[in-house]
């Protein structure tokens, strides 16, 4: 047996082996799935971007409904899922963003990038996918001229409110 005390090491090989490596958008093809196949794991060291992968190849991963309180700040401001520090303070203190360590960043933050593949819908705006569901991702930082607020207003008001009781 394997687990018998002082057998440290074995002489046949594994009796079971896959044939085929698991996919996990061959059963989940929901645009949830897509947007977590898609995302860039930014501002993390390599040890804990191996982890968020592994999380995503095996469907582990799972979004968050709303923004969790970073340790350094104290400010309800981290976005991504399994991190503890948000994205501006992991900018600044150059840690790592998960761990809070500090190691070397392998994809540093980019503000001015978009961190999933975006979808050009048929009135020429982008979205990535998911209307119904909080994304925090959303960049407010070029809300100043008229052209973006015109923009923004069209979205609001094309958005369906429904009215529940409690």
């Amino acid at each position: 047996m394997s687990t018998e005390k002082g057998n440290v090491s074995r002489t046949r090989p594994q009796r079971y082996q896959n044939a085929h490596a698991f996919r996990n958008d061959k059963y989940d093809t929901s645009a949830r799935r897509k947007k977590i196949n898609a995302k860039l794991h930014d501002g993390v060291c390599q040890h804990c971007k191996g982890i968020l992968e592994w999380r995503v190849k095996f469907s582990k991963y799972k979004l968050l409904s709303k923004p969790k309180k970073c340790v350094k700040c104290l400010q309800k401001t981290v976005k991504d899922p399994y991190h503890i520090i948000c994205r501006p303070c992991a900018g600044k203190l150059e840690i790592c963003a998960k761990c809070g360590k500090e190691e070397e960043i392998v994809i540093p933050i980019d503000k001015g990038q978009d961190r999933t593949e975006s979808v050009t819908t048929k009135n020429g705006q982008k979205s990535s996918g998911l209307e119904d569901e909080l994304d925090f991702d959303t960049n407010f930082s070029s809300t100043d001229n008229d052209e973006d607020s015109d923009v923004l207003e069209e979205r609001f008001r094309s958005m369906n409110f429904e009215r529940t009781e409690i």
